[in-house]
């Protein structure tokens, strides 16, 4: 039973994985004010690196849990 729940878990990551990147692209392409419902997410994304950044030692640790999270 859990390792189906973690499986159905793995699976959906890994979509939505891929739909940021589909995300990533379509917006480098088309540019971030022709994405109807997505919006900016290079843009997002860039805010995100940069809070972590300038949080010092505790962004390189949430850095780290969010990364071993997604180790596969």
């Amino acid at each position: 039973m859990l390792d189906n729940a973690k499986k159905a878990i793995g699976a959906l990551t890994e979509i939505g994985i891929a739909l940021l990147a589909l995300a990533i692209v379509a917006s480098l392409l088309v540019g971030p004010s022709n994405m109807a419902f997505l919006g900016d997410v290079v843009g997002n994304i860039t805010a995100l690196v940069s809070q972590l950044g300038s949080a010092g030692l505790a962004g390189l640790i949430s850095l780290g849990v969010v990364l071993w999270l997604f180790r596969g």
